[in-house]
């Protein structure tokens, strides 16, 4: 009997580590399958996140408002460029037309050239390049006589308002065949290269511009021109032909040196033809 039991006991102690065994087979199943669930819901709440972040930082902020950034202005403040944007409507980074902006932006005659950048998001960068005066001129608009700066391609175009040009830098010139007035209109071919000379001076280290008071253009019959300049402390005038340059305003000077030594009253010097010339004062004048 005793074997009896003990074989029987023996069975129910296989069947209780079987049982077990199965038990705990099933709560690592359980187990597994929670840490999986775990898992799942932890990377679904990380995409949330990050797509949460993404929307934030990128989708949002492209729906919105453009960040407009203007560089390169001198004479133009970034809030008179930005009103001059507000016409094109451009709500967000998207609808915003570079191509437009450059357009509007360019017509300004005193703006030489612009660049528009989109950086994504919602930035964008604006460069323009103002024209830079190297003479002005006068013209009749509307009855009234007002000063308007050439730059070295020959465009004509309005400075700001009550702006006073450094006679020093930028000379006056007068005489120029210009009837009509039209912003960003270029003076007419031939007088282009005048407009060359004076820029290539006016970069010298040398001020020589401050000796002049006004370069008076003189058209001759043969269609062309010559040319008058008036020193800024003389009542001489010095007629001279088209080539301004460092070498001819060098002679002028030591040419009007030479006359105020002499004493005599003296109306025009002329520097033409390769000879100086002296006109005095008519005393019955």
């Amino acid at each position: 009997m005793s074997d009896v039991g003990l074989l029987q006991d023996e069975e129910f102690l296989d069947k209780d580590y079987f049982l077990s065994t199965e038990a705990e087979g099933e709560e690592s199943r359980s187990a597994e399958g929670k840490i999986k669930i775990i898992k799942v819901i932890f990377i679904i709440l990380c995409i949330l996140l990050v797509g949460e972040l993404v929307a934030y930082k990128y989708v949002m902020p492209s729906f919105s408002n453009p960040r407009v950034t203007f560089t390169g202005q001198q004479n133009y403040t970034a809030e008179e460029l930005a009103r001059k944007l507000l016409k094109m409507n451009a709500t967000n980074w998207f609808n915003f037309d570079v191509n437009q902006a450059v357009a509007i932006l360019s017509s300004e005659a005193g703006i030489e050239s612009v660049s528009v950048e989109k950086h994504f998001p919602d930035k964008i960068f604006i460069n323009v390049v103002e024209r830079v005066p190297v003479a002005v001129t006068f013209v009749v608009e509307n009855g009234r006589t007002s000063s308007v700066e050439i730059d070295k391609n020959g465009v004509l175009f309005h400075g700001k308002e009550n702006y006073i040009p450094d006679t020093s830098e930028v000379p006056i010139i007068s005489g120029l065949p210009i009837e009509y007035m039209a912003q960003g209109m270029r003076i007419p071919g031939i007088y282009r290269p005048l407009i060359d000379q004076i820029a290539s001076i006016s970069r010298l280290p040398q001020k020589y511009f401050a000796g002049l008071s006004e370069i008076c253009v003189l058209p001759n019959e043969f269609g062309n021109y010559e040319l008058a300049l008036f020193p800024a402390q003389s009542k001489i005038k010095v007629l001279t032909d088209r080539a301004l340059n460092e070498d001819a305003l060098k002679y002028m000077m030591v040419v009007l040196d030479v006359v105020n030594q002499i004493g005599t009253e003296v109306a025009e010097v002329d520097l033409r033809y390769g000879s100086v010339s002296i006109k005095t004062v008519d005393v019955g004048e």
